[in-house]
């Protein structure tokens, strides 16, 4: 090595200690026993590779070659949340348990990266929870589609909410994806059978009719309502400002709750609306055992405390989400909002959005 270098570079005292110290290069597969070890000791409660050649994850190889030129495996994580948390009419408290099971299953990522990189590898952890590639909004906005990897790494199957169902832990779960630059021994295998009970609590639950009975899924009520002070709905809201004469006429326009709701969103964390599709689904092997035991005490303590909370519904006008609301639920007050999606005028990247509703 040092007959290829010039002279001015191996003096230097940095190249002169790593052409002393005597390096094994990595095994050119990872062995797959000591993967899932790291990613469990990492925090991690279930984790499983794909490889990238999967042909499930065709779609995502010009996204992770990106991201990572050379990326061969990906590593599926799996984070179980509390499960009583994310039930909970207070928001805050579901809002709290989404955004810290977010923070461990970050932090498991960049762990296990972390151990990979010691080990000669070179790996990457996208972000879990929010995308942050905001150059493609509307369009692609996430480095990988966690939901598809973990479902070809055989971690869950899509249920009828749209919602990856872990077989033990049910849909009480934040996913990541780590994208690695080695094969590895051994990978995992699709589910032979749907954890889903199509038990249709989640249609029940959803409060702007998003989750049909055949399993149609409209993703602009879900996306309108739910994920309100996101980035669509806050273009919304600041839009809003900016078309308002005066602090009079934009009060008439947005209550107080709903501006100290959005200032918490930008201080803090953006809060989720509802989810509760996640809140009442019952499959998975941990879960199951209530819903077995008392399915009408099921309904009554964790399904109706939703169905009867008072909140405001955000729909767009003349939408079937209104229509739903109204209907199904007239306690709740309902409020048209523009959901900051006829702003998107570029149809081909509007339509992308939505092709993979994982957070």
């Amino acid at each position: 090595m040092t007959g290829r270098l010039p002279k001015k570079l191996t003096d230097h005292p940095s190249v002169r200690a790593v052409l002393a110290e005597p390096r094994d290069k990595p095994s050119s597969v990872i062995d797959a026993a000591w993967l899932k070890e790291i990613c469990l000791a990492a925090g991690a409660d279930d984790a499983a590779a794909v490889s990238l050649d999967h042909p499930d994850l065709a779609g995502e190889r010009e996204h992770v070659e990106r991201a990572l030129p050379g990326t061969k495996t990906l590593v599926s994580l799996v984070v179980r949340m509390n499960r009583d948390d994310v039930r909970s009419p207070a928001r805050s408290v579901a809002n709290q348990e989404f955004h810290r099971t977010g923070e461990i299953i970050n932090e498991a990522g960049h762990t296990i990266v972390r151990t990979l990189q010691d080990a000669g590898y070179r790996a990457i952890n996208p972000s879990a929870t929010f995308p942050m590639e905001m150059e493609h909004y509307p369009g692609r906005i996430w480095v990988v589609a966690h939901k598809t990897v973990a479902v070809a790494a055989g971690l869950g199957a899509m249920g009828l909410h749209r919602n990856v169902i872990h077989p033990k832990f049910g849909n009480f779960v934040l996913l990541a994806t780590l994208l690695v630059d080695a094969e590895v021994s051994a990978y995992g295998e699709a589910l032979d059978y749907n954890p889903c009970l199509e038990c249709k609590l989640c249609v029940a639950a959803c409060p702007i009719g998003a989750i049909s009975k055949t399993g149609e899924f409209d993703f602009l009520a879900c996306s309108t309502h739910n994920y309100r002070e996101f980035m669509s709905g806050f273009t919304d809201w600041a839009q809003t400002v900016a078309e308002s004469e005066d602090a009079a006429d934009f009060r008439s326009r947005v209550t107080d709750s709903e501006n100290v709701s959005m200032w918490q969103s930008l201080a803090f964390k953006p809060n989720y609306k509802a989810a509760y599709c996640m809140a009442v689904c019952p499959a998975g092997e941990d879960v199951l055992g209530p819903y077995l035991e008392d399915r009408r005490g099921f309904l009554g303590t964790v399904v109706k405390p939703l169905q009867d909370k008072v909140e405001t519904l955000y729909v767009r006008e003349g939408s079937t989400a209104k229509a739903y609301a109204e209907r199904r639920f007239p306690h709740k007050p309902v409020k048209e909002v523009d959901g900051g999606y006829s702003r998107m005028n570029q149809p081909a990247r509007r339509a992308s959005l939505y092709a993979d509703p994982a957070d």
